[in-house]
Order: structure tokens, then C-alpha cells, then sequence
């Protein structure tokens, strides 16, 4: 056990929010260690071992957070599609109601709502499928909201270069509805929005991707 816990030592750390692709092997090893530390954590809580609904939940959270909430740390960028421009498209080109799942950082509980993303395109356009694995890459990951949005929009122009770009993530904070101020959280949404290029200076194109994004 000690070997286990002194190579973990020797792992670089890094951000809630960042990435460092892990092998499989890695991520094995990963789920029993964070297994055996959730059994260590029920013992604290005085969770029997012989509850039959906690049987094995140490390891079906280990496997959760490793394979799946936290997956956007460890697995490689999505495969974007990138396509050349070629009839000069001009207009605004948006894909909304993208799913966001996402753990906040501060008190490990869901964040869960939608992103609208619209951009202006210049000699790039992107496959319309790829933006709903961009934001699930950078979702499955312990986030704040704020900085999410930036890290879509971030790698969204360096990937295209659009003349314009926004990103609006709309999403219910369950730190606040689990166990926040009773009564007032259930239906509270958390609202960001990051605006580059011309989205930023134009203040007829915002208010256009605002209304189209709004709309039912």
C-alpha cells in the first residue's frame, strides 16, 4: 500500500479544470485507490459495510468520478472536423441546447443545464457535432462556470479563428439547491455568456444571437 501511495505522491497535480491524458492502466489504478480511500471515508461516516444498498458504492463512485464526471481530465481532445469556408458564409451559425454536466469544484456536486454556442465564421467552419463534444470535454471536469465558458470559447478560436464568438451556458448549481438556502435554490439558474470578436463590439449582432438563442 505504501508504494501505491508514495507513486501517487510522485504524480504531478494539476487544476480541477485542466487536463493530462491518462492511460487505461492508469485510470485502473486510479479507481481502486479512490475506492479503498471512499471505504475509508464510509468507516468515518459509520456506514455499515453490511447495508445492502452501500454494497460496492465505494468502487461504483470511484468508478464515476474516474470514467465519467471527471472524464474530460484525463481523455484525449475530442476528433474536430474542421471544413474550409468555401462559399463564403457570412452569417451567424449556432448550435443551443447543448447538454452541460459538469462538477463544481468547490463542493463537488452537479452542475446541469445548456450551452448555446454561435460564431461568425471566417475561412473555417466546424462540424456541428464537434461543438456538443467540446463542451462535454471541458464540462466532465470540477469547474466553475465562469471559467468554463472561457475554456469553450478559447479553444474554439484557436481551432477556427471566427470573426465572432459566443458562448451562453445557462445551468442549476445543485451546491446551492442541495444545500443552500431552503426553499429558494430549486429553480435558480446560474447564466454566463463570453462574447469575442464581433459579437463584442457589435451591438447588433449580439442582440441577433441573443434573441436567436432565446427563441423556443
Amino acid at each position: 500500500m505504501d508504494n501505491i501511495e508514495d507513486k501517487i505522491r510522485q504524480i504531478p497535480l494539476f487544476d480541477a479544470n485542466g487536463h493530462a491524458e491518462v492511460s487505461q492502466a492508469e485510470r485502473e489504478e486510479m479507481i481502486a485507490e479512490v475506492t479503498r480511500k471512499y471505504n475509508e471515508i464510509f468507516d468515518i461516516l459509520r456506514i455499515s459495510p453490511n447495508d445492502p444498498n452501500s454494497v460496492d458504492t465505494p468502487h461504483r463512485i470511484a468508478k464515476m468520478l474516474v470514467n465519467e464526471l471527471f472524464a474530460g481530465r484525463f481523455a484525449a481532445p475530442p476528433q474536430n472536423t474542421v471544413f474550409p469556408n468555401r462559399k463564403g458564409c457570412d452569417e451567424l451559425i449556432i448550435s443551443k441546447g447543448i447538454t452541460v454536466m459538469s462538477m463544481c469544484s468547490h463542493h463537488w456536486q452537479p452542475i446541469s443545464g445548456v450551452c448555446a454556442i454561435g460564431y461568425l465564421p471566417d475561412k473555417s467552419v466546424i462540424g456541428v457535432s464537434k461543438l456538443s463534444r467540446v463542451v462535454d470535454w471541458f464540462s466532465r471536469r470540477g469547474q466553475i462556470q465562469e471559467e468554463l465558458g472561457e475554456q469553450i470559447a478559447d479553444y474554439l478560436e484557436e481551432l477556427i479563428h471566427p470573426k465572432a464568438l459566443g458562448v451562453v451556458i445557462k445551468a442549476k448549481h445543485y451546491c446551492m439547491i442541495a444545500r443552500g438556502v431552503k426553499g429558494s435554490e430549486a429553480n435558480s439558474q446560474m447564466v454566463t455568456s463570453v462574447m469575442r470578436g464581433y459579437l463584442r463590439s457589435n451591438d447588433r449582432l449580439r442582440n441577433e444571437f441573443l434573441k436567436l438563442i432565446s427563441q423556443k
